[in-house]
């Protein structure tokens, strides 16, 4: 393996971009291939020799597990490990070198398009599933990517938009989960996201990528650019950046070779990001392409019944398999099972919820209910639904939410499912009240027949092998062992961040701190519909003699709750011990409950075990903006065993001695920082103005320029040079569409094969600037 010093400087700039969309690029006098890339956070998206030049389809045929927001759901760290290591197999198989995931940006709203490929709307359940995962990928010799860093919390306008945070915020909430996964899973590679971070894109933000990340963090590895992120190639390099994606161009390679020539960068600072990237590639295997063996269906299985929420029973689950059963819906055919966007899997099966019932050897009258390509009903539909249902036991409806609904690049714009599917669910539960429903989403929604129902499941993007685990769960072959792992809020006025979410097309503010997701519900805000931590099951258990490893602690110390948990229900069953900290010390602002620990333990009938849950010395700490460092308060904490963040339990008291007895965020102050006073006064700093739309310049989007005749008849002529005639699913065409509009020029440039010069684009501004609206 050469070192940087080995190369020349041609050939060290040339392996900081890829050689194409999926690939670095290769030395072959050094016989070194190019690393292969592929989308996968859980599911491997390779694309063949033909695909398209977006990188959107035509994909090798994998195993598509379940998304993210269902594995979360498990709240079982081993499960996700197990999951990790059959895709990494995969991976290995397909010739992929590097998974561009696990994905762990917070759910700071619902209404977030990439939810359902982000674990949670908490840093500690983020950062230990992306850890877990991260371990279990590399553990088979296959590359993770954490992404995407950072505090990339929203599609609208992703590529320009500036997420404007507090420091404390920043680092408890956004920064935490990434920096557990670092340390703890030693991820190959980080990529930077599109956002700016307090006016600073990330893919050239210094202190990011740099100051925190590599020197704060340790990291060690490549640190590449999301796919068309960067903007000022010498800048990025300085910051820390190495890697820009995709390549196939000369742009970067030229800016670099400028920089050098008038000084703004070195031959150092390149030759580091060179050598980064050939320790990347000295740690891939090269293999060949070829297919997925063996099959990972079952596992898929598995995983997806241990994710899926039984969020409400009144004893009509588990099914009994004599009963009369009415299945209604068109997702019981048509079957929603993964996220759309990059994530999107070409599955090697898919199982629906009606042939499993049929391979249970279980009878069902099927009425559609809906058409599942439109999400529209017909009387006749509705009609035909409720007489179905009045004839049966138990009626099965399978609703939720379309891929037009939620996708990568765009955000969702309400809570509701499908108004024919909310239809459906009241006409059939006003015909037969032993209604259950089950949900295929990747997000909360709301649900106006809450109230209506038997049962609610909440079986989330399952995955291929969804329709069977649904099938296992309703009929009890398997228990619905998940918890939820975001909050269910009642009304979208009830989320914290609403009021701020997604902002304006170039800034979002991020004025509710802290009091994301349950925080801002435990701490005086409405009760949610269904609260995080929330799930049942079909068994029963106590929990009893709860201790701690110690009754005081110092600052550093790792603590232990102890508790026994016993099955005293009548079938085997899971149950998820979640433990959150109570801070009564009075030092510093801080949400009512907070979670700090959680243990997964399976047991038998009358099964009895002693649980032991560990909860970290950070669980304790709070950023301090005046000394820029972690403190622990002095003084009485409480430890809250419990079954959700609304279900406190077992209380244990502690005292700390810390190294804080007063902070710059007294307790009094206010949770929402709703007025400007409050907001400038937590960033430390006037709050910034967003960027003006005029002058135009290589940031601009073409939804900007398109205001001038210039601008839309440059708009014109790009969309037709790469879109128009690229076939494109319903699942991709929304993304594609309005990635197109909120793009920047400068991205339009990278992603255009070289076809876009700076020259050609610095040309059009200068029309577009001269002209009017």
């Amino acid at each position: 393996m050469p070192r940087a010093t080995d190369l020349t400087s041609d050939k060290q700039i040339g392996l900081l971009s890829g050689v194409d969309f999926w690939h670095t690029r290769p030395l072959p006098v050094h016989d070194l291939p190019p690393a292969t890339l592929s989308d996968g956070p859980l599911g491997i998206r390779l694309q063949r020799e033909s695909a398209d030049h977006l990188g959107v389809g035509n994909s090798h045929p994998a195993t598509c597990f379940p998304s993210a927001v269902t594995l979360a759901s498990s709240w079982d760290l081993d499960l996700a490990r197990e999951v990790a290591v059959a895709l990494g197999a995969e991976a290995s198989q397909l010739g992929v070198d590097v998974v561009l995931g696990p994905g762990l940006n917070i759910k700071r709203n619902p209404l977030g398009g990439r939810n359902f490929e982000y674990f949670s709307e908490d840093p500690f359940i983020s950062g230990r599933f992306a850890a877990a995962v991260v371990d279990g990928l590399q553990s088979v010799g296959v590359g993770a990517c954490l992404k995407h860093y950072a505090v990339n919390n929203q599609e609208y306008y992703r590529f320009v938009v500036d997420a404007v945070v507090d420091e404390r915020t920043l680092r408890e909430i956004y920064l935490s989960g990434f920096e557990y996964a670092v340390k703890r899973g030693k991820p190959w590679t980080v990529m930077a996201s599109y956002n700016s971070v307090d006016g600073e894109l990330a893919s050239q933000n210094h202190r990011l990528l740099t100051q925190i990340l590599r020197d704060e963090w340790g990291f060690d590895g490549v640190v590449m650019s999301d796919w068309g992120a960067v903007y000022e190639r010498d800048v990025g390099i300085t910051a820390g950046m190495d890697l820009e994606m995709p390549g196939g161009h000369s742009l970067s390679d030229n800016d670099i070779q400028d920089a050098l020539a008038s000084g703004q960068l070195t031959d150092r600072q390149v030759e580091t990001s060179a050598q980064r990237v050939l320790d990347l590639l000295a740690r891939v295997q090269g293999n060949e392409v070829g297919s997925v063996e063996p099959d990972h269906d079952e596992l898929c299985r598995r995983a997806a019944a241990a994710g899926a929420v039984l969020l409400r029973n009144d004893d009509t689950l588990p099914l009994d398999r004599r009963a009369s059963i009415a299945l209604i819906g068109g997702l019981a055919e048509v079957p929603r099972f993964q996220g759309a966007g990059s994530s999107l899997v070409n599955p090697t099966r898919v199982t629906t919820v009606r042939d499993a019932f049929a391979d249970a050897g279980v009878e069902v009258t099927y009425a559609e209910g809906y058409d599942p390509a439109t999400s529209t009903s017909s009387a006749a539909q509705l009609d035909e639904a409720a007489r179905i249902a009045a004839s049966a036991d138990v009626a099965v409806v399978m609703v939720g939410l379309p891929p037009a609904y939620e996708s990568e690049g765009f955000d969702r714009d309400t809570l509701s499912l499908p108004a024919a599917h909310d239809e459906l669910v009241s006409a059939v539960a006003q015909a037969n009240p032993r209604t259950v429903v089950v949900l295929s989403n990747g997000a909360p929604v709301t649900m106006p027949w809450r109230d209506e129902v038997a049962a609610i499941v909440e079986g989330y993007l399952g995955g291929q092998a969804s329709g069977a685990a649904v099938v296992d769960v309703l009929l009890g072959d398997a228990e619905p062992g998940g918890r939820l792992a975001e909050t269910f809020p009642e009304r979208l006025e009830d989320v914290a961040s609403t009021p701020w979410f997604p902002g304006r097309p170039r800034q979002v503010e991020y004025r509710e701190g802290l009091f994301v997701g349950y925080r801002h519900h435990v701490s005086g805000g409405p009760a949610p519909a269904f609260p995080f931590g929330h799930g049942l099951g079909y068994t029963t258990f106590d929990w009893s003699d709860p201790q701690l490893s110690s009754p005081s602690i110092r600052r550093g110390q790792v603590l232990t709750v102890s508790i026994t948990v016993t099955n005293t229900g009548t079938r085997a069953g899971s149950e998820v011990v979640q433990i959150y900290r109570r801070d009564l010390t009075g030092v510093v602002l801080r949400p009512e409950r907070e979670l700090a620990g959680f243990a997964k333990v399976h047991l038998e009938v009358g099964g009895s075990r002693r649980v032991d849950v560990e909860v970290p010395a950070r669980s304790f700490e709070f950023w301090d903006v005046r000394t820029d460092e972690w403190r622990c308060p002095t003084g009485r904490f409480e430890l809250v065993a419990a079954r959700s963040s609304a279900d406190p339990g077992l209380t244990l008291s502690l005292q700390v001695d810390g190294d804080a007895t007063d902070s710059a965020d007294p307790p009094s102050g206010p949770a929402l920082a709703a007025s400007d006073v409050d907001f400038a006064a937590r960033l430390g700093r006037s709050i910034p103005a967003p960027r003006p739309t005029r002058p135009f310049d290589r940031d601009s989007t073409f939804a900007e320029i398109a205001t001038t005749p210039a601008g839309r008849a440059f708009r014109a002529i790009c969309w037709r040079a790469t879109i128009a005639g690229t076939e494109l699913s319903d699942a991709d065409r929304p993304m594609v569409e309005r990635n197109f509009a909120e793009l920047p020029l400068r991205a339009a440039a990278r992603f255009g094969d070289g076809k876009l010069s700076w020259r050609t684009i610095d040309l059009v501004l200068r029309l577009c600037n001269l002209g009017r609206r």
